[in-house]
């Protein structure tokens, strides 16, 4: 914009300037008419020295006070700047700690069988919901449920001549050793029904939390075992969480419960999170520790692995001063400064520097801790063109 301003103020001043030089050539012509009606034309033609010298001086006079004339136009024109301005108000100015971080989930696994077989049953498909221990498929027990149901009889067996001896035993009927052995018996039988029940169970696969399905990597009849690809992936997103490192720095500044505003990028959406733990350890690499913002995720738009940009608020100032960073400037000795409005009329004003003490930054804003009041007018735009002193155009 200021490159297309200046433009036009210099085809203004050249078009002054061919103007100028046509109406004093034209005057310098009229006037030789009069004098000596000998052309420059006719006077080359004629090759008389002195009178060219003579005509080319009386030239070279008139364009010298030309050039001083445009000098003094342009002086004057410079002297005025085409601005932009603004007029600063009481805000609330905050500052963020802004990091990037990982978005996950605690409830993110690959499901593993416990026993090594042939899948005999597989009773979900991807993207399906499915809940805490609800039984997703099958591993062949090879016989363990014979040998369980054997288990149980025995057991049966045993707890009923546990019984007899014991009600025999009340009544003083025969020997202690007897009873004893009785209920060794039983609790040896109930040990065995026990262990291979857990046995069994392990072939059976259970959804360790409530969640959905991501992807099913086998299928019914396969022979599987434990293996870095798993069985399925399942995956709960009600409960999700950014993880990130923050600089040691603001270890006093962040606390559970401390909102952060969670931009997705690829969502294109703020959410509004928590912190829900603080690191204890300073990793002595990087001299950071890690945090978790707890993030709600009402439409399940939330996946593991999306890269989030986390806005933490480190520092409030309440009816602060703000101007655009880019409008602060620096002088020679280091001093920070803003162009204001002095003499404002309209559409027209004088430009006057004034020195400031600025705060943090924050969203390409600024905050003026001394130097400007509310209500003050700084200029926004054209601030590298203009003196102390300009006269403005806005």
């Amino acid at each position: 914009m200021k490159s297309t301003i200046h433009e036009f103020q210099n085809i203004k001043v050249m078009s002054k300037k061919i103007l100028l030089i046509t109406i004093i050539s034209l005057s310098i012509l009229s006037c030789s008419k009069k004098e000596n009606a000998t052309t420059v034309d006719e006077l080359i033609k004629a090759g008389n020295v002195k009178d060219l010298q003579t005509k080319k001086g009386l030239i070279q006079a008139d364009l010298a006070k030309i050039d001083e004339a445009l000098s003094k136009l342009v002086e004057v024109k410079n002297q005025e700047a085409l601005v932009s301005v603004l007029s600063v108000k009481d805000t609330t100015f905050s500052h963020y700690l802004e990091i990037q971080g990982s978005v996950n989930t605690k409830e993110n696994i690959l499901v593993q069988p416990e026993f090594s077989g042939n899948l005999t049953s597989l009773t979900v498909k991807a993207g399906q919901r499915v809940s805490k221990g609800q039984i997703l498929g099958r591993v062949d027990d090879a016989g363990m449920s014979q040998q369980l149901a054997s288990l149980e009889n025995q057991y049966a067996l045993a707890k009923t001549s546990f019984e007899r001896q014991k009600n025999l035993w009340d009544k003083k009927i025969g020997s202690e050793i007897q009873f004893l052995q009785a209920q060794t018996q039983m609790i040896s039988a109930q040990k065995a029904v026990a262990q291979m029940r857990a046995q069994v169970s392990k072939t059976l696969i259970r959804a360790p939390f409530s969640g959905t399905i991501d992807e099913v990597f086998v299928e019914k009849g396969q022979i599987v075992a434990p293996s870095p690809q798993g069985l399925m992936r399942i995956v709960n997103l009600s409960n999700m969480y950014v993880s990130t490192s923050v600089p040691e720095t603001y270890i006093g500044k962040l606390k559970v419960g401390t909102v952060v505003d969670v931009f997705l990028t690829s969502l294109g959406k703020t959410y509004k999170g928590k912190v829900r733990q603080v690191g204890n350890f300073i990793n002595p690499n990087n001299r950071s520790f890690g945090i978790e913002v707890s993030v709600p995720n009402p439409e399940n738009l939330l996946r593991p692995n999306q890269v989030a940009k986390l806005k933490i608020i480190d520092y409030t100032s309440k009816n602060a001063i703000v101007v655009p960073t880019n409008v602060v400037q620096e002088d020679g000795t280091g001093n920070k400064f803003v162009f204001t409005v002095t003499n404002s009329n309209g559409k027209t004003g004088t430009a006057k520097k004034v020195l400031v003490k600025i705060g943090k930054s924050s969203d390409n804003v600024t905050e003026i801790l001394s130097g400007l009041s509310a209500n003050d007018i700084i200029v926004t735009e054209g601030v590298n063109s203009i003196a102390d002193g300009m006269k403005l155009n806005f």
